[in-house]
């Protein structure tokens, strides 16, 4: 590894148990997207409403996407964040990672809006690889570039002062989750870490435990919803995913990611309370079940 190499993982290095003690909890802000479509608002006409609901709901760390950004927003967006108090120990950047071309797009984006939210804390840079259109599977070569694209997107990052996660859903699961281990197997793990959705890896039919037990001390952040029966349920709470299991399994291997609740509601949800009350009970069994009291 050159000196730069190094100095680059350093730079790269989760900072997060620094600033809050280990483990934290946040909220992710796709909940938030669903929220606007329901009122049939664009998201951005909504965001003075629900920034303010997270903090209510207890939240300190917030976890959004470039869809809250848009170029001719983004100084009000950044204001509001700050006027609730709001952290962003992450952002979530997607974006195609199998063509070369648009690779080296969705990583500028990356580090564009990167820069824009580091005065809140952000340390690291989510992305979920885009599946292709129609999710025809990605052939070897693409797979070979994506994995490629996946290192180069972590290397640059790292340079500047961020740590990439790759996240997934169940495209990234198919097969026997091919395209899932190509990452996990050849990228270099001195710069791509993982983030683990707990509930995607149980819609793609995968144990939770032996799940992340692939991804080892590369675990950097898990996303957790609450399932029954493939059922999307309103809040976090017990269900058939046993996240007192998942938090076993990290306690035991002393891995302290951050812990993201993503909340969202399928068409037959049962919604029987606020948006604001599902967040301020998810928050409170995240914090009981993984021992996070006071790190929201």
């Amino acid at each position: 590894m050159t000196r730069r190499e190094w100095l680059a993982v350093v730079a790269a290095a989760p900072a997060l148990s620094a600033a809050t003690g280990g483990s934290a909890i946040a909220v992710e802000g796709y909940i938030f997207q669903q929220y606007a479509q329901s009122l049939k608002k664009p998201l951005e006409a909504v965001v003075g409403e629900v920034l303010p609901m997270a903090r209510a709901a207890g939240f300190r760390n917030i976890e959004l996407n470039n869809g809250f950004f848009p170029p001719a927003d983004r100084q009000r967006i950044l204001s509001l964040i700050r006027m609730e108090d709001l952290r962003m120990p992450s952002l979530y950047v997607g974006g195609p990672m199998h063509e070369e071309d648009a690779a080296e797009k969705t990583i500028a984006t990356a580090l564009e809006l990167g820069d824009l939210c580091r005065p809140f804390g952000c340390q690291a840079i989510v992305n979920n690889p885009d599946p292709k259109p129609g999710g025809i599977p990605k052939t070897d070569a693409e797979l070979g570039i994506q994995s490629a694209s996946l290192t180069r997107m972590g290397r640059v990052l790292a340079e500047h002062g961020f740590q990439l996660r790759v996240h997934h859903h169940t495209p990234q699961l198919e097969n026997n989750a091919r395209e899932w281990r190509h990452i996990l197997q050849h990228t270099d793990p001195k710069y791509v870490f993982i983030c683990v959705d707990i509930d995607w890896a149980y819609e793609g039919g995968f144990e939770p435990v032996p799940f992340l037990r692939e991804a080892g001390d590369r675990l950097r952040e898990i996303h957790v919803r609450s399932a029954r029966n493939k059922v999307w349920l309103e809040d976090l709470e017990d269900s058939d995913i046993d996240y007192r299991k998942v938090a076993e399994y990290l306690r035991q291997n002393d891995l302290k990611p951050l812990i993201v609740v993503e909340l969202a509601y399928r068409p037959n949800t049962i919604v029987t309370r606020s948006l604001e009350e599902d967040l301020r009970l998810s928050r409170l069994y995240a914090e009981r079940v993984f021992d996070l009291k006071g790190k929201a």
